[in-house]
Formats: structure tokens, C-alpha cells, sequence
């Protein structure tokens, strides 16, 4: 790109690429392990030539270039040089058809971009919806980043340059429970994005970052991959995440710094025993948590292992990513916040709108130059995104004195336990802080009389035990038993998606088994006796002795009716609380037989 071009393109994404070229055309821009490194001058050079090889394909400014590829160097240098010459929609390669066929529709691409030597279902969707198939050919012993498109040539309707006010991503949001948004990103939203991360890290160029997170994720593209860049750093490319190979990247191209969602800190922390070499040698001097929430428990664990302060930021594709984020020492970081503003202005609002006092929750609001025009599919379902020119985020929130901002979970997510409301994510960091809980996740279930009860997933450590009943005790000792969930169900695994993010939503039909009713049969007189009191109060004759009171359709009122009848039948004092502590027949009974003399 000449400085004709660069100077049109100030504002855009590669306006700081250019700088650094002409700069320091040696100084690395990309890592890759096994691979030579590719400096900013040849990135820059590589960029150049592959918007005039999309022109030859037929692509130019405006037109939308999907691509499916695998995680490393060429997917992050194809990302710079598809947005460069067009507009870029990253997409998870491992999609079913029937997923990729929806996205590309909905996308209305141009073509599409696979790996060459891959298989991807990709391939064969898009050849099936008649669209442009480009294969991305990476050739053994190249620099790390470089390759070659193959495709069908055919003529290009405009090479003009782009612009900031031109679109440079779109993206589609989680359509877990409804039509995925559509976000587009300009160029200056991501600039202004990228720059804000630099200075809020203090990125220089003498830092490394490793990019754990994928690049077809808001996260991954811009804190990982535009970041660094920004700032003169150099990008270390992994492929896709896995701990083993996470600790090899640290030990073959030691990064300064990483960032990644909490799921795999967990995972990098469970590696950790094996890899105490490799921890000794590194030499990262910050690690970064974002995309979803970071309990204080694995804050603690990671600074303890690495040696290095960890900083939790808070962000969103609408917005660029970076929205807010915990200071680097010697500012306090504060475990449970997502920190200061840090890309975005933030107000917190009532439900007409008003703003909040500092320490009064409400829903978060943001503006400024990295938020998004507006969704380029834009329907009645997200017409009240914007009011007042402030984006309505769904988050609820609150700002402490200091300016700190805490979130208190999804609106949508807020479970409505007969009109008292509780937030799931509190539920979780509670949980979290159990040391026998490596990983806990609250949500709501369907509930006859209260509308929602609460239940949560929870994960042990290895070799630790707990059983339901000791959980639910240790949290009623620590908060209201409105926080105490109905159910906790012990599981090996909590499902995520491809960017660490758990779905709340499906869990309750996930876990479905698991939350049912077992429908055992009374064992002795004294849960005869309950099994007919609870029967009676509720209505119905489906009662076990292992089932849940709350889950079988019980409420606080009927639950002090059971409570009542049972100290007059048995003369013991459960209390006024004891269907909360003690939500089964089986553990009513239990309760009741060590209190009764014999």
C-alpha cells in the first residue's frame, strides 16, 4: 500500500500497520511455533498483495467475504487481508451444515475462504448455495502467516481502498433463544476498539501476546490479534486451544502476556502440575480474562501460578469487544469487577431509563467510538436496541464509589423466584468459592406456582467430594435462602460453546434427567407419615421420597403449611425455614428421626 492509500485509509484497521511498516519494517508482527517469524514489513507487503489477488477473484470493497479456516498465523493474516480489501465475516469452522447454511444466507457472502488441505463442511455448503469457494494454501517452510488464495477468476467491481466508515466485520451474536443478531463492524469501531486495549494494557513494542482465543470471536480478533498490532507488539498465533499446546507456545516464543475467557484459565490452571518448567521459565508480566465472567477463586489461582497480576475486562461484539477493564498495578484490580471504563462511556439505568445512584443495580448502557451503527439485520426483536443514542447492553449492573463497575448478570437471565429476583451469576461466584468446586453455573427452571425455581450445575475438583445436601448447607450458612438453589447437580462437565460461553438458558433442558423426579417409595413409618403430609398440601399423589418439595410445585406458603403439621405430628422443632434446608421427604425424615427420642 502506498502513502496515497495509507493516508486514505487513516482511521482504518491497517493505518497503524502502515506506521509500524515504514517504521520498523524488521520488527516481528507474527509468531508461530515451528515457523519463522513474519515481520510488519512483510505483513504489510502480504496484505497488499492479497486485496490485489481477491481483485482478481472478483472481490473488492463492499463485497462480504466469508471464511471458515483453521486457528494460527494464516487465519490472523487473512482476517487483516480480507478486511483490507472487503468485508470480512469470520466463522467457526467446526459448524454442522445445517448452521453454515443458515449463516451464509443470512450473510448473503460473496464467497467463501477454506483451508485448502481441509475438509470443511463449508466446502460443500457453499458450492451447494452456488457461492465462490477460495482455498487458502499454506506452503511448508513459509513465514508464519503466509499463503496463497486459489480460486476462479473473475472481474472486480471496485478497487477503491477502504475507509473508516466502511464495514470491516460482521459478526453474528449467540442466537441461543432467538435469530442470531448481525453486527457490523467499521473500521474506525475496531481502530478506536484496538487502541483502547493498547493503552489500557500498556502495550509496547517489546510485548508478545498469545492469542488462546479463536479468531473467528469478537475477543480473539481484537484484544488478541488488533491489540498487539496497534501498539507495535508481536501476535504469537497457537492453533486451537488446547493446554498442552498453550504451555509449548509459553515455552517456545514466551509471551508477554495472554488473554482468553475463563474456561480456558481453568484449563491452563488444571495443566499447570505438568508444566512446572515451563511456568518457572515464562515470563508473562499480566494475564487477561474476558467474555465471560471470572470467579475470584481462579483470579487467585492464576496470579499464584504465573506470578503476574490478572486484570478481568468486560466486553461485547457490539461494542468492539473492550468496554471496561480492571487497571494494571499499581491501580487496584478488584476481583468480582470488570473495572473502569476503558473504550466506551457507561451509564447504569432504571427500567424508564434514569440513571443510577453509585451501588444501585440497573441495566447497562454504553456509547462511544467503537459501538456499532446498528444491526445490519435489524428486525422488531432488535428495533429498541439504541435510546437516546446510549446501546442498551442486557446486562445488569452497578458502579461502586470508586468508579468500579460490578455485573450482576443477564437480565434475560435473572431468575424470578416468586417475585423475588436472584442473580445467577451471584449464585455462581458463591458456589465458586467452595473449595471443593472447581466450577459451578446457576439457572433458572420452570416452576408450577413460583414461575422459576433455581437450580445450579456444579463441577468438583479432582479428588474432592461433596454431596447436594453439604452444598446447599454451606451456602444457606452465607446468604438468604432465596439464593439457595432448589437443586445443585453434580456433573463432569458443563457444556460450553466454542468461546467458553455457557448457555444458562439450556441447562434446564440439558440436565433434564437430572432434575427430575425420582418417585422412590417411603422406607420406613416416619417418611410414610411426610410422603402423606406433603401429598396432602400439594395436591397430588406424585411424591417420592428423594423429590425436591420446591421442584414438585411447593411454595414458600405451602412449605410452612408442612412445616406446621410435621411439628405437630412428630412434637420437634424444624424451624421456620426447614423445607429451604431441607427441600426432600428423605431429608425431612432424616431431620426428624435424630430429633425424636426413641
Amino acid at each position: 500500500m502506498d502513502l496515497d492509500v495509507a493516508a486514505q485509509a487513516a482511521g482504518t484497521l491497517f493505518a497503524a500497520l502502515e506506521r509500524r511498516a515504514r517504521a520498523a519494517p524488521g520488527r516481528t508482527a507474527l509468531a508461530a511455533p515451528s515457523l519463522a517469524p513474519l515481520s510488519y514489513g512483510e505483513l504489510a507487503l502480504h496484505v497488499d498483495a492479497t486485496g490485489l489477488r481477491l481483485r482478481e477473484l472478483g472481490i473488492g470493497r463492499g463485497d462480504r467475504v466469508a471464511m471458515a479456516l483453521r486457528n494460527g498465523p494464516a487465519m490472523a493474516a487473512a482476517l487483516l487481508a480480507v478486511a483490507g480489501a472487503a468485508t470480512c465475516a469470520p466463522l467457526d469452522p467446526r459448524c454442522r451444515a445445517d448452521e453454515l447454511a443458515f449463516l451464509l444466507a443470512d450473510l448473503a457472502v460473496r464467497a467463501v475462504i477454506v483451508d485448502a488441505d481441509g475438509d470443511a463442511p463449508a466446502r460443500s455448503v457453499a458450492r451447494d448455495l452456488g457461492i465462490d469457494v477460495i482455498e487458502l494454501a499454506v506452503e511448508r517452510g513459509r513465514a508464519a502467516g503466509l499463503f496463497t488464495l486459489h480460486g476462479r477468476p473473475r472481474p472486480s467491481h471496485d478497487g477503491r481502498p477502504v475507509r473508516p466508515d466502511d464495514i470491516a466485520l460482521l459478526l453474528h451474536t449467540s442466537g441461543t433463544t432467538s435469530r442470531p443478531k448481525l453486527v457490523p463492524l467499521l473500521h474506525r469501531n475496531l481502530a478506536a476498539s484496538a487502541r483502547a486495549i493498547a493503552v489500557t494494557l500498556a502495550l509496547g513494542e517489546c510485548d508478545r501476546g498469545l492469542c488462546a482465543m479463536p479468531l473467528f470471536h469478537i475477543h480473539g480478533i481484537v484484544a488478541g490479534l488488533l491489540a498487539p498490532l496497534a501498539a507495535g507488539s508481536s501476535v504469537a498465533c497457537a492453533g486451537d486451544f488446547s493446554a498442552a499446546s498453550f504451555y509449548a507456545c509459553v515455552d517456545e516464543l514466551q509471551p508477554t502476556w495472554y488473554t482468553a475467557v475463563p474456561a480456558i484459565h481453568q484449563a491452563i490452571l488444571a495443566h499447570a502440575p505438568r508444566a512446572d518448567a515451563i511456568v518457572a521459565r515464562s515470563r508473562l508480566r499480566f494475564v487477561r480474562s474476558s467474555s465471560a465472567p471470572l470467579s475470584p477463586t481462579v483470579m487467585a489461582e492464576l496470579e499464584a501460578l504465573f506470578r503476574a497480576p490478572v486484570v478481568e475486562a468486560y466486553g461485547m461484539t457490539e461494542a468492539a469487544h473492550q468496554i471496561a477493564s480492571n487497571p494494571l498495578p499499581p491501580l487496584p484490580r478488584k476481583p468480582g469487577s470488570v473495572g473502569l471504563p476503558a473504550g466506551a462511556r457507561i451509564a447504569i439505568v432504571d427500567e424508564a431509563g434514569r440513571p443510577v445512584a453509585p451501588g444501585g443495580r440497573g441495566e447497562v448502557v454504553i456509547r462511544g467510538p467503537s459501538l456499532m451503527p446498528g444491526y445490519a439485520n435489524a428486525g422488531p426483536g432488535v428495533a429498541g436496541a439504541f435510546v437516546d443514542g446510549w446501546f442498551r447492553t442486557g446486562d445488569e449492573g452497578s458502579f461502586d464509589a470508586d468508579g468500579y463497575l460490578t455485573l450482576t448478570g443477564r437480565l434475560k437471565d435473572i431468575v424470578n423466584r416468586g417475585g423475588e429476583k436472584v442473580s445467577p451469576r451471584e449464585v455462581d461466584d458463591l458456589l465458586a468459592a467452595h473449595p471443593a468446586i472447581a466450577r459451578a453455573v446457576a439457572f433458572a427452571v420452570p416452576h408450577a406456582t413460583l414461575g422459576e425455581d433455581l437450580a445450579a450445575a456444579v463441577v468438583l475438583r479432582p479428588g474432592a467430594s461433596a454431596d447436594e445436601q453439604a452444598l446447599r448447607d454451606w451456602l444457606r450458612r452465607r446468604v438468604a435462602d432465596v439464593k439457595v438453589p432448589s437443586r445443585i447437580v453434580l456433573v463432569d462437565d458443563i457444556p460450553a460453546g466454542a468461546t467458553g460461553k455457557v448457555a444458562r438458558a439450556e441447562l434446564a433442558s440439558a440436565l433434564a434427567d437430572r432434575l427430575g423426579n425420582a418417585q422412590a417409595p417411603a422406607r420406613d413409618p416416619i417418611e410414610t407419615v411426610v410422603v402423606g403430609v406433603v401429598r396432602d398440601v400439594l395436591g397430588h399423589d406424585g411424591v417420592g421420597v428423594n423429590d425436591n418439595f420446591f421442584a414438585l410445585g411447593g411454595d414458600s406458603l405451602q412449605a410452612a403449611e408442612v412445616t406446621m403439621r410435621l411439628q405437630a405430628i412428630f412434637g420437634v422443632e424444624l424451624g421456620g425455614a426447614a423445607l429451604f434446608r431441607l427441600p426432600s421427604v428423605a431429608e425431612l425424615a432424616g431431620f426428624i428421626r435424630a430429633h425424636t427420642q426413641s
